[in-house]
Formats: C-alpha cells, structure tokens, sequence
C-alpha cells in the first residue's frame, strides 16, 4: 500500500497480515473487483472498506445463499463506514470532528465509544481514541517543512496534547460531545476490527458455520470446512516467509509503525502516545490474536506503546495471545 501524503486527514497503516489464499484452495479476485467469484459452495469477495484492502470468503450448501449472504456484508460494511470514516466529509465521525457534538448519534457509534472506553480502561489510557490533534500537528508541521524536518516543536506538540484526553468525550444515546474545543477522534485504531465483528455477527446469525472475514481486521468464523483451522499469515520481511497463525473462531489483527511515516526514518509515525505525543518505535511491530477483531484491532494500536513488561501483563489481563517483532 503506498504511503498517503502527510496533508492527507486519514491516517492508513500498511497491513502486515493476509490471509492465506491455500487455505481456501483458490486465488483473491483482482482488488477494487466488486463481483463474487464461485467454486462450489465457495464464495469469495475482494474489495475496500474503510480505506483498506478486505476480503470475505464464505462456505454454504447453497451457491445462490452464499451470494446473497456476501452482497449482505458487504452493504452493511458500506453503511458503517458512512458512520466511522475519518477520511469521508460527510461521516458521521467527520460531523463530530467540526462540530463537536452529534445529536441523536447512530447506535453503532455510542456501541464503538463504549467500546473504546472500555479499551481505554484495560490499557490504562494508553489506549485512546482523542489523539487525532497528534496526527493534524504532526501532518500540518511536515507538509510544511518537509519530511526531514525533524518532529515537531515541543510548544505545538503542548498545544496538540492539550486537546487530548478520552476524559473530555461525553456520549450517550441522545449525544455525543467534546468538553475542550478543537478536539477530535480517530476511530482507525479499532473501526475495522468493530466492523469485521458486526459483519461476522450477521453471518452467524444467519445460520453460517465457516467463513473468513477481512473487513480490515481478520476474524475466521469456525474452522475450514476441510476440518482444519483457518490460517492467517503474518507478513514479517521480504526476506523472510511468513509466520502462519491457525484460527477457528478467532481474530488477529496487526499494528506497525512503519505502516505509515511523516519522515524519512519513520520516527514520526501514526502510533502516538497520549501521554506524551511520542510515537511508537520505528521497527515496532504487535500482531494480538483475541477473542473478538475490535479487542485485537485496539490492543495491538496500545501494546505498540507499551514497554515489555506492561505489554505482557495487560495481555495476560486481556486473555489474548501475543506475536511482538521489532525487526530482524
């Protein structure tokens, strides 16, 4: 995925996990394809949701159910990414962002801040969703000098962090507001992998017993219907072949700081630290494998700012599995 340029709103990390195409037995469609390729009872879809390459491949009895069951995820993929967007105008993320306060909000926005508070609490604010005034300080000080300027000056990174604080986000069912003016929230560090549940929900509602979802995090629902786990490979180095992950009613998801840098030597990168407006350690790398895609998306974003030892702790709090590698 190419690098967006600092001015861009939205800030995208190259993702360092992809699903095993043998463990379908067939290839991806081409990217960006927006029709159903078939083999079976095998139906597979390939295409974007919130800014990221995703991937659904769903097993039924039925080829004609199947399809109808892809069209479904897919559309409710798209109406939760008119909510959650940062880089869409008219989300509803984005009207929160310019105005401050939201009024009668979507119901899956006051589920996500929920879930954000909670990741907030289990990580000890490490964790936390108001640091979007990071991104724009940053994005606003490279564009201006350039990618070899060096970070940002300590009086502009006071003033961003003084409009960081998950404290001052009030929500509920009739609002959501900010207490401190110029606030803003980016939800990228945990939308995808809420999306990727909520699509896994319809499907296990529906009655379905084996599919993979990539909806920007990754959630294998049962186990391949050839009896085996679903494998999701983890994409260490071009020198390296990738570490496969086996998961049955799983979910893994990926943060790196190299997925996305303001300067040359990828020191300034889109994991910031809410407590101090630093961001994560270039060659930082957490793969977290957990029982829902929204915990695994928002755990591994903390644990890329956490030392080892508070890292392994909160993992072991969590009851979620761990994959840290910082280079080689």
């Amino acid at each position: 995925m190419a690098r967006i340029p600092a001015s861009h709103p939205h800030p995208s990390r190259r993702r360092f996990l992809a699903v095993a195409a043998a463990a379908a037995g067939l290839p991806l469609l081409p990217f960006g394809s927006a029709d159903a390729a078939t083999d079976g009872a095998l139906v597979t879809w390939r295409g974007v949701a919130l800014g990221a390459v995703a991937t659904l491949q769903v097993h039924h009895p039925d080829r004609a159910t199947a399809e109808r069951l892809v069209r479904a995820a897919v559309a409710e993929t798209a109406r939760l990414e008119a909510i959650f967007s940062l880089y869409r105008t008219d989300s509803v993320l984005s009207e929160l962002n310019r105005t401050g306060v939201v009024i009668a909000p979507p119901t899956e926005l006051v589920d996500l801040l929920a879930a954000c508070d909670a990741m907030v609490r289990a990580t000890g604010g490490v964790f936390d969703p108001t640091v979007q005034p990071l991104w724009a300080c940053h994005a606003a000080h490279f564009s201006a000098r350039g990618r070899d300027a060096g970070p940002p000056p300590a009086d502009a990174l006071r003033d961003a962090l003084a409009r960081v604080g998950w404290d001052k986000v009030r929500f509920g069912r009739d609002r959501v507001a900010f207490a401190t003016r110029g606030m803003a929230l980016t939800l990228n560090g945990i939308a995808q992998g809420f999306v990727t549940d909520r699509v896994v929900a319809r499907l296990r509602d529906a009655g379905l017993a084996h599919a993979m979802v990539d909806m920007g995090e990754i959630f294998a629902l049962g186990d391949h219907p050839g009896g085996r786990p679903w494998q999701a490979a983890l994409e260490r180095s071009a020198t390296r072949a990738p570490d496969v992950v086996p998961l049955v009613d799983r979910a893994v998801a990926t943060s790196a700081a190299a997925g996305f840098a303001f300067d040359a030597d990828g020191r300034c990168n889109h994991l910031f630290d809410p407590r101090t407006g630093r961001c994560a350690a270039p060659a930082r790398r957490i793969t977290v494998v957990a029982a829902t895609a929204t915990t695994a998306d928002a755990l591994s974003t903390a644990f890329s700012l956490m030392d080892d030892a508070v890292m392994a702790e909160t993992a072991r709090r969590s009851a979620v599995e761990l994959y840290p590698w910082r280079g080689e």
